[in-house]
C-alpha cells in the first residue's frame, strides 16, 4: 500500500523530513503519495537550477572503449587517454557476464520495492552494522537542499559478513556483481598503472588501489518539478575508480574538462561507465582527472544505478606515487590518510570539486 501523508503536511518541512528521513519512506515513498509539487527542502539553489536548463546544449561525448579489442596496447592507450582528458569513459565487451548485470538491476528493484518496515531495518538507527545502510539524499544533516535519491550502501568486509548482514533480496546478486567485475577492475588498474610507471599490480599496489570496496544500489523515483532539484548534486567521487551500471533511463551528466559544458552519458546497453576518483587523481599526481558529475531528477521515469566504488583501504596513506615523482615531477598533493579524506567529504554537502583541495600542498 502506498504511504499516506496528507498533502497539507507537505508545507511543513519538519513533516517531510519526518516522513522521508526518520520514518524511512525515502523519496520513493514521497513520490508514491502522488505529490504534485516538490517540497521546499528539495529546491536547489539558483546555480544548480540553471545548470539543469543547459545540460543538453553540447554534442560532446565521453569515449566508449571496446575492451575486447585484441590489440591490448590500443585499449590501454584509449583508457589512459580518456582518464587524462575526460576522467570518464564507457567500456563495452568488458568480460562481465550480462546476466550478472541484469540480476543486480532486478535485485535493486526488489530491494526498493520492499515494504518500508523491511527497508527500515537497514537505516542508520536500526542497522546491525555500519557496513549496511539504507538512506536518502547525501548527507541530510549537512545539506541546505536535499537530493531526490534513495540508496542502499553495502561496504564489503568479507563474504561471511555480507552473508550475515546484507539484505536477503539483493545480497547474492550484489556479491556476484562485485566479484565478477574484479577481473575487469584489475585490468583497468593495470592499464592505468603501467602508464604511471607502476610495473605490476602487486599486493601492496592492489591494497592501495582496491583495498576496500563499496556497492551502492541507487533509486531515483519519479519527481514532481524535476527541473527544480537534482538526483545527485555536483561532486567528484572519493574512490580510486568508480564502476557504474546504469539502466536505460539516462540523466548522468559529466563536466567536460575542455569546455566546461555538462555532457550527458547516454545509457549503452551492456556497458559500464568508469570514472576516475579523487584518490586516483592524487595517486597519479593530477595526471588522471577526477571529474565533476551530477544526475538530473526525472519527471516521468524511475531510474536505478548500481555503482561499485573501488577505494584504497581506509588506513592507507595516499599521496603521489613514488613511481610518478621518481622522474623529478613536483608533487602537487601531500600524503593524507584515506579515511580522513573520506570523512571530510561526507561532512559537507555536495560541492563540486572542493574535497580534493584538502590534499593540495
Amino acid at each position: 500500500m502506498a504511504p499516506t501523508l496528507s498533502t497539507a503536511n507537505f508545507a511543513d518541512p519538519a513533516e517531510v523530513t519526518e516522513f522521508v528521513v526518520n520514518k524511512g519512506n525515502g523519496v520513493k515513498g514521497l513520490s508514491e503519495t502522488g505529490i504534485k509539487a516538490l517540497p521546499d527542502q528539495y529546491i536547489q539553489p539558483f546555480e544548480e537550477r540553471l545548470i539543469n536548463k543547459f545540460v543538453n546544449e553540447t554534442d560532446e561525448a565521453i569515449p566508449v572503449i571496446d575492451m575486447s579489442d585484441p590489440n591490448g596496447n590500443k585499449v590501454a592507450e584509449a583508457i589512459c587517454d580518456a582518464a587524462e582528458k575526460w576522467g570518464f569513459f564507457q567500456v563495452i565487451n568488458h568480460g562481465v557476464p550480462l546476466d550478472v548485470l541484469d540480476n543486480v538491476k532486478a535485485a535493486t528493484h526488489r530491494f526498493f520495492n520492499l515494504p518500508v518496515e523491511e527497508k527500515s531495518r537497514f537505516t542508520k538507527e536500526n542497522s546491525l552494522t555500519t557496513n549496511v545502510r539504507f538512506g536518502t539524499s547525501f548527507s541530510p544533516r549537512a545539506e541546505k537542499a536535499l537530493e531526490w535519491k534513495d540508496y542502499l550502501s553495502l561496504f564489503f568486509v568479507s563474504e561471511a559478513e555480507a552473508e550475515q548482514f546484507w539484505p536477503d533480496v539483493c545480497k547474492n546478486e550484489a556479491l556476484e556483481y562485485m566479484n565478477k567485475s574484479k577481473t575487469m577492475v584489475r585490468k583497468l588498474l593495470e592499464y592505468l598503472g603501467k602508464n604511471l610507471n607502476v610495473k605490476e599490480l602487486d599486493e601492496t599496489k592492489e591494497s592501495l588501489f582496491m583495498g576496500s570496496i563499496r556497492v551502492n544500489l541507487n533509486y531515483y523515483p519519479i519527481c514532481p518539478n524535476p527541473d527544480l532539484t537534482v538526483g545527485v548534486g555536483r561532486h567528484s567521487d572519493v574512490s580510486s575508480l568508480t564502476i557504474l551500471l546504469q539502466d536505460q533511463i539516462g540523466g548522468l551528466h559529466v563536466r567536460s574538462l575542455s569546455s566546461g559544458n555538462w555532457v550527458h552519458v547516454p545509457p549503452v546497453p551492456g556497458s559500464f561507465v568508469i570514472n576516475i576518483g579523487d584518490a586516483m587523481q592524487i595517486l597519479s599526481n593530477g595526471r588522471y582527472k577526477s571529474v565533476e558529475h551530477r544526475v538530473l531528477a526525472n519527471g516521468s521515469n524511475n531510474r536505478i544505478s548500481v555503482p561499485i566504488f573501488v577505494n584504497p583501504k581506509p588506513e592507507s596513506v595516499i599521496g603521489p606515487l613514488p613511481e610518478v615523482i621518481a622522474n623529478g615531477e613536483e608533487p602537487i598533493y601531500k600524503d593524507v590518510v584515506y579515511s580522513d579524506y573520506v570523512r571530510y567529504f561526507f561532512k559537507k554537502a555536495h560541492d563540486g570539486k572542493k574535497t580534493v583541495d584538502f590534499a593540495k600542498i
